[in-house]
């Protein structure tokens, strides 16, 4: 009788992305399909680098190893837990952060502005000051202070747990000479002064929605996922106050996700402008002082 042929790390990625498109796993914190899914939690389980040979890919593996790799993606298929909470570590923008679940698992594609410099909204030297409202892991605002080195970055949450992990991530990426972090809601003091740049992406899925979504979305705290008045409650205090934190040129950048109709629709006097991203999502604008100008003060 012939032997089994010995596991090995691209056997057990075929394995684990069809045990995945079997259980009907969710995938959108970070992949959006099985084989993606696969190759993070494999690799991740044997330490391996992503850009590895053909020779290490086709390695026989151990007993160690290969019950290293059935623990993950049995936890995953089990808990339906995001596979970056699982790892404790995502990628923004090209730079990796820990998470968990104290933070939403980043994905917003305000990081496909950030490698492009926020051009042509920003002036071609950069940003000076940048706020981040609802850092999270701090990923949008360590993001921006990496991609422009002589910017000052102010980054509130409302979540002391969300804080400790940004703090964490502002350590790991030495960036904690010019990344403040803030327990805020929204926006920090008002001495801090006027904003070049505010970044925001805010809790927007409405409450009622709340039944409908994936599991996988669960597992994320849902004080950064869910807001009031059909999700645009804290949007609209972001617009309200955000006016009189910008400097003359400045500019609000919103992820408002799948509710930018909504917003659209709730803020006709404004004039907002919805990105045509590059690399996927939807539902990021910009808008002017100008046009925000236009709110009520908060």
């Amino acid at each position: 009788m012939a032997r089994a042929a010995p596991a090995t790390a691209r056997s057990l990625v075929l394995q684990a992305e069809r045990r995945f498109k079997r259980a009907r796993l969710y995938f959108g914190h970070g992949t959006d399909n099985a084989r993606d899914e696969a190759v993070f939690l494999v690799f991740h389980a044997l330490d391996l680098p992503f850009a590895c040979s053909d020779a290490v890919l086709d390695a026989p593996l151990t007993a160690a190893e290969v019950s290293k790799v059935e623990a993950l993606v049995s936890s995953r298929i089990s808990t339906r837990r995001p596979a970056a909470y699982l790892t404790g570590r995502m990628w923004f923008a090209g730079h990796e952060f820990e998470v968990n679940d104290d933070v939403l698992v980043p994905r917003s594609p305000i990081a496909e502005l950030i490698l492009d410099r926020f051009q042509p909204w920003a002036d071609a030297e950069g940003p000076g000051r940048i706020l981040d409202i609802g850092t999270g892991s701090g990923c949008i605002g360590i993001a921006a202070a990496l991609t422009f080195p002589d910017a000052q970055v102010d980054a509130t949450d409302i979540s002391r747990e969300a804080l400790a992990v940004a703090a964490r991530n502002v350590a790991r990426h030495r960036v904690d000479g010019r990344v403040q972090l803030h327990l805020a809601d929204l926006f920090p003091p008002r001495e801090r002064g006027a904003y070049d740049l505010i970044l925001a992406n805010p809790p927007y899925v409405p409450e009622s929605e709340r039944v409908e979504l994936p599991e996988e979305y669960l597992h994320e705290p849902a004080l950064a996922l869910f807001a009031a008045d059909e999700g645009l409650a804290l949007i609209r205090r972001i617009f309200a106050g955000a006016a009189s934190r910008l400097t003359e040129r400045g500019a609000l950048v919103l992820d408002a996700g799948g509710t930018w109709p909504e917003v659209e629709a709730a803020f006709p006097e404004l004039s907002i402008l919805w990105v045509e991203l590059q690399h996927g999502g939807d539902g990021i604008g910009v808008i002017s002082r100008a046009e925000l100008a236009r709110m009520p003060l908060q």
